[in-house]
């Protein structure tokens, strides 16, 4: 496995061209947004001479090999655009930057608590915040009236009276999640949600409790009565993004900027459509996904790579990047200016205007789920694993394969199995 040597690789700083030059790796963002990101480069490379900053956007799906082959070829960045969840494994190896000591606590207080925590471990903090996605809830208001609600459920515990009311009334289903184990962590969130503890600090499975099974057991009790759709057990979110736009899904957990392809791709659908908050456990708790900023222990540059960072993801620059991608920002001034922008725009509304009024509802959804946001889901190393094992086993649970009980506790022996290996 290409990790395990790695940090032989990682201490080692390879030859760097004569000419000072910071290399940046951003994920996915060209070519939409190199107006932004080169105008920024220009800003800091005036305040910072001597120093040319050669920015590199890479895929979505070949950061994570790219990055692990110029480590070991020693080629590679200062600063790179990645996830917690690649963050904290490449941290654990030792090949990030320790950001504790050399962020301070000024600087530090210019993020959001939970966004910041995003991107901290055993390891110490491991990447600056950056843009943020939380989620909302869109309703088709035909399926919501047919099953006799005038509002959705906001609670996971309200949601099986209402899968059975939508089923009764339309055939239809409430809503599609997704136990792929390669794909969305939404259920394991859900699990966070109703007050299940997954890892012990020792990483030895907690969720083997009663919260856990109860959680099992709701998700099994669902897919058995026929209140989900088969294939949640087989295909991932963009399933449910298409059986919502079939007119066949009551409830679409997603981010506000999927509105558009919406309207795009099922006009009527989007015109049927409400703005709702995310489904959440008792204590209004909501996820909010991060995209960090880290800078690779092989920098022979650390403090000009950090400043840079830091520059990009300053209140100022965010609310700029915020009302460009539709993301949310993790400073918490560029927060302010963004409510202030959404009042305003409130004030302004024509009524008739219902696609804008919808699109302002969505922008306050997703604030307002900010307010009680974080990352559920620990970004531990292994974590794509755990997810893997809890999800095999419910499956079994959810197919009648094994009861809830005995899922969770083949779950749990299987992962402290892996545990200790």
């Amino acid at each position: 496995m290409l990790l395990v040597p790695l940090i032989l690789a990682l201490q080692a700083c390879g030859a760097r061209p004569s000419a000072r030059q910071l290399e940046v790796w951003t994920l996915q963002l060209s070519p939409r947004f190199d107006p932004y990101l080169n105008g920024l480069v220009e800003q800091w490379e005036a305040r910072n001479p001597g120093i040319d900053v050669r920015r590199t956007d890479i895929p979505w799906g070949a950061v994570e090999q790219k990055l692990l082959a110029a480590v070991f070829a020693r080629t590679a960045p200062d600063v790179v655009n990645l996830n917690p969840k690649f963050a904290a494994k490449l941290a654990s190896r030792g090949g990030l930057l320790n950001l504790d000591e050399h962020v301070s606590p000024d600087e530090r207080d210019r993020y959001l608590e939970g966004a910041w925590q995003a991107s901290t471990g055993p390891m110490g903090t491991f990447g600056i915040p950056w843009y943020l996605t939380s989620r909302i809830t869109l309703v088709n208001g035909e399926l919501l009236a047919a099953a006799g609600y005038r509002q959705p459920p906001t609670r996971w515990q309200d949601l099986p009276a209402f899968a059975e009311a939508v089923k009764q009334a339309t055939g239809r289903h409430a809503l599609f999640v997704s136990v792929a184990p390669e794909d969305s962590a939404e259920i394991l969130e859900s699990f966070v949600q109703m007050g299940v503890q997954l890892l012990d600090e020792q990483k030895r499975a907690a969720f083997d409790t009663p919260a856990g099974r109860r959680a099992f057991a709701f998700w099994t009790d669902l897919y058995r009565r026929g209140l989900l759709p088969r294939e949640v057990v087989s295909q991932g979110h963009r399933r449910a993004i298409e059986l919502y736009q079939s007119g066949d899904l009551a409830l679409l957990s997603t981010s506000a900027a999927s509105l558009n392809s919406i309207r795009t791709n099922a006009p009527a659908v989007a015109a049927r459509t409400r703005v709702a908050p995310p489904l959440t456990g008792p204590d209004g708790s909501a996820n909010v996904a991060v995209m960090n900023l880290a800078v690779l222990q092989q920098s022979d540059q650390p403090e000009e790579a950090v400043d840079f960072a830091l520059f990009l993801t300053n209140p100022a620059n965010q609310y700029d990047f915020a009302k460009a991608s539709g993301t949310l920002p993790s400073a918490a001034g560029a927060m302010v200016a963004l409510r202030q922008d959404l009042r305003q725009a409130q004030q302004r509304l024509n009524p008739e205007d219902d696609v804008t009024a919808q699109e302002l509802s969505a922008q306050a959804a997703s604030l307002d789920a900010l307010e009680n946001a974080r990352v559920l889901v620990p970004a531990d190393p292994e974590i794509k694993k755990l997810q893997a094992v809890i999800y095999n086993h419910l499956q079994q649970a959810m197919l009648g394969q094994l009861s809830p009980e005995d899922a969770v506790e083949a779950a749990a022996t299987a992962w402290n199995r892996h545990v200790q290996q």
